[in-house]
């Protein structure tokens, strides 16, 4: 069934990485549309977060279609609100796959044989969300509070191979991606679970961080009550052969597979390249720094965790973001 590629483009480091996205997606799976949702001035943004006149030209170029986002009700207080709102801009009842801007298409994304019926969304994620705090509820009652409030199944969701107090037991992603079969659906439950969390966390969450992870405690709540769960087999090409979320670009020569660092670099060195190297990341990295990041790690017996790959990367003065 064709689907519609949502994004987030605005000026800046979200900019470079639109270029990267969107010349990655016409290259592996040119059938497929792309739409950027550009976030506008306006109260919640201070300054002006638009692309600038060359991005725009060059992503129009690759076919990407730009839609304007009001935000009204995140903004740059926190951006990643975006992804949320975002959804707005997409045309309804028709499939979606968002993907945030960071990310490679390395594959035929068209030929992935999503479950439009049952939304689902990255898997590549650590358990940062919620944090053991002294005297907290634990995950079954963090969980259980929200489940609970939004009128959800919190037993259907478990994944029973994992202890009680496990949080790989409990339904939790990556927003990297995510898709459903109708944005205006998936969108308008995904606003309306954020901010009744974000406006009233309720007592089990007192003490929770939500920033950054707003996003990240809604969406399993949105996901489950959709019908969705965890990606099946079919899905395995994403975070795999088909798509490269790879959040930073030392990390991207870091820990990422030969193929996804080739295909970066055949994009950052061809007409592209003036346009992306007034980001300094991509400059240090085509520059040299990429290829000592990635001869500081060894891809098959990476540390367990992306904290302790990020100070590595600080101590060799390589980090950039």
């Amino acid at each position: 069934m064709p689907f519609t590629v949502l994004a987030i483009a605005q000026g800046g480091r979200l900019e470079a990485e639109a270029l990267l996205l969107a010349a990655s997606l016409r290259e592996n799976a040119p059938a497929l549309r792309l739409i950027l949702a550009e976030p506008q001035p306006g109260p919640l943004w201070p300054g002006d977060p638009r692309l600038s006149p060359e991005g725009r030209a060059a992503l129009g170029a690759l076919g990407a279609e730009i839609r304007p986002l009001e935000s009204r009700h995140f903004g740059a207080a926190y951006p990643h609100g975006n992804k949320i709102e975002g959804l707005a801009v997409l045309p309804p009842g028709e499939p979606f796959l968002f993907l945030d801007t960071d990310t490679l298409v390395t594959g035929d994304l068209a030929a992935v044989p999503f479950p439009w019926d049952r939304p689902s969304a990255s898997m590549r994620r650590e358990g940062t969300w919620p944090v053991e705090e002294p005297y907290w509820p634990g995950y079954r009652g963090i969980w259980g509070s929200l489940y609970a409030r939004f009128g959800l199944d919190l037993e259907s969701s478990l994944d029973p191979a994992w202890p009680e107090e496990h949080w790989r037991r409990y339904l939790y992603f990556n927003a990297g991606w995510f898709f459903g079969a109708d944005p205006a659906a998936f969108g308008a439950l995904f606003l309306r679970y954020a901010l009744a969390i974000r406006d009233d966390p309720g007592e089990a969450l007192a003490a929770q961080p939500l920033d950054p992870w707003l996003d990240q405690v809604a969406l399993p709540l949105v996901i489950h009550a959709l019908g969705g769960g965890r990606p099946g087999p079919e899905l395995a090409g994403l975070d795999g052969a088909t798509t490269c979320h790879y959040r930073a670009f030392p990390l991207l020569f870091a820990r990422e597979g030969d193929a996804a660092v080739a295909l970066f670099e055949r994009i950052a060195r061809g007409p592209l390249g003036p346009l992306l190297r007034r980001h300094e990341p991509i400059r240090r990295a085509l520059d040299g720094e990429g290829a000592r990041a990635r001869a500081l790690f060894d891809r098959a017996a990476l540390p367990r965790r992306e904290r302790e790959i990020r100070q590595k990367l600080r101590a060799e003065g390589l980090w950039t973001r």
